[in-house]
């Protein structure tokens, strides 16, 4: 049963029919979130002791930085499941998680070096964490130029697949770079194996972001996804159909 369950799973019509019932949900879900722990965050949680309101792009930097690491492992489990069975699903959630990572990566950067600017006394240096997370753009980057670079879609998507399972040795980098190297960047502040170092005040709005931003990451990704299917299938009666039920 578990075997055919993920066989079935692994169909573009099987996921594209169950999962268009999720997309309200997962927007409502979404914006509740967002919006309660942004107001909650920038509008009412204490200012901080030694970096005053400067802190307040946590509320953007830190999930933002959590779905760009997580969405490249999202992305490389993508492509080493559609080398190993053959899975077009598979392929097509690998090529659509990359332009959605490369912008949360983006946005981490981005709000990095606005919270940098204030505290360090300018906008980049090369400091481990940051440049890794270079790292972590470019490799999002390199997969979307690849999914470009070939006519065939089959060799396309194994050559993406393949960059992607590489560029996995550069999360660890990325997650333990704070504590193996001398670093400007604070370590982490939000840990499994130990209590967090950020106030209660500070951290629920933080947590609230954080889920916010998982609900939209998989609002995004199952919409974009929903897209491929439909543009790598479009000659089957499956898609003609539901392009049909949807009109």
């Amino acid at each position: 049963m578990a075997w055919q369950w993920f066989h079935r799973l692994g169909s573009p019509r099987w996921f594209y029919q169950k999962t268009g019932a999720w997309l309200p949900w997962l927007a409502l879900a979404s914006a509740v979130l967002l919006a309660t722990g942004a107001v909650w965050g920038l509008g009412f949680a204490p200012e901080d002791a030694k970096q005053g309101n400067s802190y307040r792009i946590i509320y953007i930097h830190v999930p933002a930085a959590f779905l760009a690491l997580a969405g490249y492992y999202i992305m490389a489990v993508g492509g080493a499941i559609g080398l190993i069975w053959k899975m077009k699903l598979s392929f097509a959630v690998m090529r659509a998680a990359a332009p959605i990572g490369a912008v949360l990566t983006f946005i981490a950067l981005f709000t990095g070096a606005l919270w940098g600017k204030p505290t360090w006394g300018t906008y980049w240096v090369w400091d481990a964490r940051i440049t890794s997370m270079l790292i972590l753009l470019f490799l999002y980057i390199g997969v979307i130029a690849l999914g470009r670079a070939f006519a065939r879609e089959q060799v396309a998507d194994k050559a993406c697949a393949l960059l992607a399972l590489v560029g996995t040795v550069n999360i660890p980098i990325i997650y333990k770079s704070v504590d193996w190297w001398f670093t400007l960047h604070q370590p982490a502040t939000i840990r499994l194996t130990k209590a967090s170092s950020i106030d209660p005040s500070m951290f629920y709005p933080l947590l609230t972001m954080i889920a916010g931003f998982y609900c939209f990451y998989a609002w995004t990704l199952i919409a974009h996804t929903r897209v491929l299917l439909l543009q790598r299938e479009w000659r089957t009666q499956w898609v003609r159909e539901a392009l049909v039920e949807e009109k």
